[in-house]
């Protein structure tokens, strides 16, 4: 399985309209959540949160949201942010525009964001550019990463997996998790010292803002 743990500059360069970091002079990061909610390991999560004073945006797929709408609702009464992940984590690529654009309408009945991250990453120009008109939000901003940290590659051990956030992680970072149960045996090991190293450091984990709002 190949992927960049670290976002190379020419691609977000290529790709500049989307946001793959937060420009700020102060040591901030920001922890992201992919595919959940999931009952067992988002409340893993948020307790990890907790623990830190951290805050944190998750990218829920509709139809979690509507199998487990009490961990929804408890990534909002905690105070983290939300994002539109499509309803059945379809990639854009493999996807006719028509199609996709119905899955991220039927999510958006479910979670009110102006935030988007397609699942894999993976969208047309096309479907970015008319994103705004389709869930009728006029600052709909797609969101990527800086730091993927890698959990959901069975390859790959707990502690590679936290290694791969602790050495590439800057102020202003954007990281990928999963709170999914493909993630957990990673997402529990590395979640905690990701936390533990940074609060150390001095940092501060913040939940995305609404880019331009």
């Amino acid at each position: 399985m190949r992927y960049f743990v670290k976002t190379p500059w020419l691609l977000k360069k290529v790709f500049s309209s989307f946001h793959w970091s937060i420009n700020t002079g102060e040591k901030n990061l920001y922890l992201t959540f992919d595919d959940g909610p999931h009952p067992t390991v988002t409340s893993f999560v948020l307790d990890e949160l907790r623990k830190y004073g951290a805050k944190a945006t998750f990218f829920c797929l509709g139809k979690n949201v509507v199998a487990f709408p009490n961990v929804y609702k408890r990534i909002l009464e905690e105070g983290h942010s939300v994002g539109n992940h499509t309803h059945n984590h379809l990639n854009g690529w493999k996807t006719k525009n028509r199609a996709y654009f119905e899955d991220i309408i039927k999510a958006s009945r479910y979670i009110d964001s102006p935030l988007f991250r397609p699942p894999y990453g993976r969208i047309r120009p096309s479907q970015s550019k008319k994103l705004s008109s389709v869930l009728k939000k006029q600052n709909t901003k797609v969101v990527m990463w800086d730091v993927l940290s890698g959990d959901f590659d069975l390859n790959i051990s707990p502690e590679y997996c936290a290694a791969n956030v602790l050495r590439t992680s800057r102020p202003g970072s954007i990281i990928v998790f999963h709170d999914s149960s493909k993630a957990f045996p990673r997402v529990k090991y590395a979640l905690p010292k990701t936390l533990q190293y940074f609060g150390e450091q001095g940092y501060s984990f913040r939940s995305l803002p609404a880019f331009g709002k």
